[in-house]
Order: C-alpha cells, then sequence, then structure tokens
C-alpha cells in the first residue's frame, strides 16, 4: 500500500449484528460471564505468544493432542513458578486515549 487510507464500511447485515452483539455488553449476565470469557483468552494469548501453540509442529491428531497436553502443562508449570516466585500478576494495559481519560 503506498500510504492511502482505505475506508471500510460493514454490510447492513454485518452492522446489525455488531450493534447487537454491543447491545448485549449491557446485560447484567453478559457482566457476570465476561471475567469468565477474559481468563480463557488470557490463557489462549499466553498459549500463543509464549508457548508457540499457533501451528502444530507434528503431523497427525495424535500427535498434536501431545503436543497440546504438553503445552497446557507446561503452561501451568510456568504460572506455578511465577506465583511461588512472588511476581505479581500484570495489570490490564491501558491504551493512550483511555490514559486521557480523568480518574474517579
Amino acid at each position: 500500500m503506498d500510504g492511502r487510507r482505505a475506508v471500510y464500511f460493514h454490510t447492513r447485515h454485518e452492522y446489525e449484528a455488531l450493534d447487537a452483539a454491543r447491545s448485549r455488553m449491557h446485560d447484567p449476565t453478559w457482566t457476570e460471564q465476561y471475567p469468565i470469557r477474559a481468563g480463557v483468552e488470557d490463557t489462549l494469548s499466553q498459549g500463543v505468544r509464549a508457548f508457540g501453540m499457533r501451528q502444530s509442529r507434528y503431523i497427525g491428531l495424535l500427535k498434536t493432542g501431545l503436543q497440546e497436553v504438553c503445552s497446557a502443562v507446561a503452561m501451568n508449570v510456568s504460572r506455578v513458578v511465577h506465583w511461588l516466585d512472588g511476581w505479581p500478576r500484570t495489570q490490564t494495559r491501558v491504551t493512550r486515549f483511555a490514559a486521557l481519560a480523568p480518574a474517579f
């Protein structure tokens, strides 16, 4: 790309689906379930970033399953070691825009 910006408009169907998803975020049930999802997303992110789980190193279902189990064990061991060493849990990043907002 030569430095020009591109504008993308969602189709009506996509826009309505996004709008419905955003409106569900104000539902109390969603607010209760979101911390569980955030924990799962954090675990998946750690697996991809630290343990290379984006691609399988092996061919075949058995070997791939073994890699997943070994990676899960390694993640748990890593978390236990950090917990025993007293490493503080990291806080969620704040975007530059959110950092401009006054704290209440």
